[in-house]
């Protein structure tokens, strides 16, 4: 269920997901998430005029909080990839940097579900079942993504995306290195129908949990948030964790064989993307 994620962590993921937008962009973008992110919550949640002033005023209180704490770790793992960038790498580093990444994207959930959290208690079962139709429009397009056509058009989807966020970094890449990937993506444990029974495992998690805050103190629905968001990161089912834990240790190994395939063109324009993405993250941790 990609809801709460998007929901509690949206300002700082909206951050790292504009990387690939350019630096204008990228600040552009941070600057406006909490604008961004009302728009996105209200078309999920159908605020009413009371709902929307405060979500509004928590949500650029995320932001101040964001910005001034989370802001400057990302320039630090920013830095630590720098130093990577120009040498050959180990799946277990880019497994570390993914856990560091994780690691900030849950400080924010966690900040974002105590602030979102005396809003999330008013909410009404009119829009509760606005969610339910929302999610349902978004999982038909899951589906129509991920579940249908056989698993080789599935598996040359990944590969485009793939492909495409990698040039952003690299630059163009070579014949041998997208038949590299073409292969990996092509003997993938990605299954789509173990990802869609956790989405839907997810919905129904935060579904029980919203209609359990009505009229909850706000401390208590802090607390129930922050639970769900446990639950959210390590699911209840165990086959859906082997099955993560198998696809983040198969992308580990994908992204460093690719680097360490990369010519020295190819890394000196990911050092240049990195430096200028450091630049963004001094530039928002101490707006003029």
């Amino acid at each position: 269920m990609q809801l709460l994620r998007k929901w509690t962590s949206i300002i700082g993921l909206l951050w790292l997901v504009l990387l690939i937008q350019g630096c204008s962009a990228v600040r552009l973008g941070y600057n406006n998430a909490p604008q961004l992110s009302y728009w996105w919550l209200d078309g999920y949640f159908d605020f009413d005029s009371n709902q929307s002033v405060k979500v509004r005023a928590d949500l650029q209180s995320l932001l101040v909080w964001h910005r001034k704490e989370e802001v400057p770790l990302l320039e630090q793992q920013l830095v630590r990839l720098l130093a990577m960038s120009q040498r050959d790498i180990t799946p277990a580093q880019v497994c570390s940097v993914y856990s560091e990444l994780q690691a900030r994207a849950v400080a924010t959930m966690e900040t974002a579900a105590t602030t979102l959290a005396a809003t999330a208690v008013t909410l009404q079962e009119s829009q509760l079942q606005y969610l339910d139709r929302a999610f349902e429009k978004k999982d038909r397009e899951w589906r129509e993504e991920w579940l249908e056509g056989t698993a080789e058009e599935r598996a040359e989807r990944r590969l485009k995306r793939a492909v495409e966020w990698s040039e952003w970094f690299y630059g163009s890449l070579s014949t041998a290195q997208v038949t590299m990937l073409t292969g990996r993506f092509a003997n993938s444990q990605f299954d789509p129908q173990v990802q869609h029974r956790e989405k839907l495992r997810r919905h129904q998690d935060l579904q029980a949990t919203l209609r359990g805050l009505q009229a909850k103190p706000t401390a208590r629905a802090q607390a129930d948030l922050r639970a769900l968001l446990t639950r959210t990161i390590v699911s209840a089912d165990p086959s859906y964790r082997q099955h993560l834990e198998q696809l983040v240790q198969e992308n580990c190994v994908t992204v460093a064989a690719l680097h360490n395939s990369t010519t020295q063109r190819q890394r000196e324009k990911l050092l240049k993307t990195l430096q200028d993405y450091r630049a963004d993250a001094q530039a928002l941790a101490n707006p003029s």
